[in-house]
């Protein structure tokens, strides 16, 4: 049985000042519960039909209690407006130190994403392709927001993400020879350009773009061409849509360059 306490701190969690003050996160979603029973984050609490419990037997070593409830008790603590047969109240880890280089071929900087559907489908993109740092201003929608949690998939797992000022990130680029790469509506058109192997891709705001100050630190500006050539069409792609699109001609140019265009 889930108490009303319980039930009170499930919904608390919405917010990131109970997040901090408790220490504490909420996964949901049978697929992303059952990545983080795998993952390096500690589960605290378990709340999961027994049909859940007995699918997933083998990942409950790690977890600190678990407590077996109804689908209707389910319902009633969620915050999905659909909820599955499983929350995982979590711990928040420790901020990790942030990393002396950057690794991964291709990394990202988000300048002030607000909407978490947007960020933790940017963290899922990061995962399908391989992209394993990224980094995010200090205004980007909260890591541990249950909706970006959600939007992930499990992603949130497996893709390394730190907030920081822009700088120190462009710094190591700048150190490591690596470019940094912007994207803008009046930016060179990705199909036509030879991207290079490392980058650092920095990504804006879903209204205002990248901010003016991080403009000028970005040494090739680049864009999705429009096909669409009719007087009325879209003012432009949403963030998550870009990146994919952005990553995945990344991936093919440097995977599959002889593949023809």
């Amino acid at each position: 049985m889930v108490s009303k306490n319980t039930i009170k701190l499930i919904k608390s969690l919405a917010l990131k000042k109970n997040r901090i003050k408790q220490n504490l996160f909420l996964v949901e979603g049978d697929k992303n519960v059952s990545e983080v029973l795998v993952s390096q984050f500690n589960v605290e609490n378990l709340l999961a039909t027994g049909t859940f419990l007995e699918n997933n037997s083998s990942l409950l070593n790690k977890v600190k209690l678990v407590t077996e409830v109804t689908k209707l008790e389910i319902e009633e603590a969620s915050l999905l407006k659909n909820p599955q047969n499983s929350i995982a109240i979590c711990k928040l880890p420790k901020t990790e130190d942030f990393p002396e280089k950057i690794e991964s071929d291709l990394c990202i900087y988000l300048d002030d994403i607000q909407d978490p559907g947007n960020l933790g489908t940017i963290i899922r993109i990061c995962d399908w392709f391989g992209i394993n740092q990224l980094f995010c201003s200090p205004k980007t929608a909260d890591f541990f927001n249950p909706k970006v949690i959600q939007a992930s998939m499990g992603s949130f797992c497996r893709v390394e993400t730190w907030y920081t000022l822009f700088e120190p990130v462009a710094s190591h680029a700048r150190k490591s020879g690596i470019p940094i790469l912007g994207a803008f509506l009046d930016g060179k058109n990705i199909y036509e350009q030879k991207l290079p192997k490392q980058a650092l891709l920095v990504l804006g705001n879903e209204g205002n773009g990248i901010s003016s100050a991080i403009e000028n630190k970005v040494e090739q500006k680049i864009r999705i061409p429009e096909f669409n050539h009719n007087q009325a069409s879209a003012e432009s792609l949403n963030v998550s849509v870009a990146a994919a699109i952005i990553c995945s001609e990344f991936k093919r140019q440097n995977y599959f360059p002889d593949y023809s265009k």
